[in-house]
């Protein structure tokens, strides 16, 4: 759960405390051991917050979840995957227009199941089942227990290390890979310099005047972009633009969301805001400056 990992590592680096020198304060810092698997592939790393590269910092090495054009899986479906997507999601609400499919009912999915093995037989695919239709319409990962067994262990003995002092800890990141073979590969994964969570850095964005706040929200939530935010609230110096609660307040700043920047900040180019975000940042927030160009 990337979301849950996301407000842990920002819950954890708001509890760091600096001494008058700038420097984290040891006693307040709480390590953050993770760990995660896919079949026969896993990883787990330790996480030292403000002093090595936290979980944001690797954000963007996540693949987006791959789409499959609608029109493949209506009319040239390729592999088991797509028969399946076809049963689900274009024959279920044409056979049960009134009727939401529930994926933890034994029946529906039987019915999803033999809906998918007859389009499969009809284009001659191989490979549907039961299981594998579970895994489709639930978007389950492939769990194998001995890779489980491996990556908990490595998250143990990184829990231990630190506990007891025994060893040098994980610096910072370890691979496992055991599809082909038993293949590990440890690595110091650098902070970013740019990080919204683990570094002071101010971030600057460049829009013209007549964007309006409703836009930027969507810039700031955008997975492919720059900050991949959730539920972002914004003020600026002198006053809230949005702000989702409480549930008054949000009500009161909502119209504002199809105002323009250049309306809202009174055509002030270079005015700092303050994005507030409960998912990435839980007690901190990140410092947008926004540049005006034509």
């Amino acid at each position: 759960n990337i979301e849950a990992r996301r407000w842990l590592n920002g819950m954890m680096h708001s509890l760091v405390q600096f001494d008058d020198d700038g420097d984290p304060l040891p006693e307040t810092i709480i390590p953050l051991i993770d760990g995660g698997t896919e079949g026969f592939s896993g990883q787990a790393r330790l996480i030292l917050p403000r002093i090595t590269s936290c979980f944001e910092c690797s954000l963007d090495a996540f693949a987006p979840s791959a789409a499959v054009p609608l029109c493949t899986i209506a009319e040239t479906p390729r592999i088991p995957e797509h028969c399946i997507a076809y049963a689900f999601i274009l024959q279920w609400p044409k056979e049960f227009p009134d009727r939401k499919l529930n994926p933890d009912s034994p029946e529906d999915m039987t019915w999803v199941y033999r809906q998918a093995l007859e389009r499969a037989n009809k284009y001659n695919i191989h490979g549907v089942t039961y299981m594998l239709t579970l895994g489709v319409v639930k978007n389950i990962i492939p769990a194998v227990a001995s890779t489980n067994a491996i990556i908990s262990a490595m998250c143990v003995n990184e829990a231990i290390k630190l506990l007891s002092f025994a060893s040098q800890s994980l610096n910072t990141y370890v691979m496992y890979m055991g599809s082909e073979g038993v293949h590990s590969h440890t690595f110091v994964y650098d902070k970013k310099d740019t990080c919204p969570v683990c570094t002071s850095h101010v971030h600057t964005l460049e829009i013209s005047p007549s964007t309006t706040l409703n836009s930027l929200l969507q810039m700031l939530c955008d997975k492919d972009g720059r900050f991949k935010l959730k539920t972002p609230s914004v003020t600026s110096s002198s006053k809230t633009l949005y702000m989702r609660k409480p549930q008054a307040l949000e009500k009161a700043t909502r119209k504002n969301l199809n105002k323009t920047m250049g309306e809202l900040l009174e055509g002030k180019s270079g005015e700092e805001l303050v994005v507030t975000d409960p998912v990435v940042f839980p007690e901190t927030s990140l410092g947008l400056v926004l540049t005006f160009v034509e």
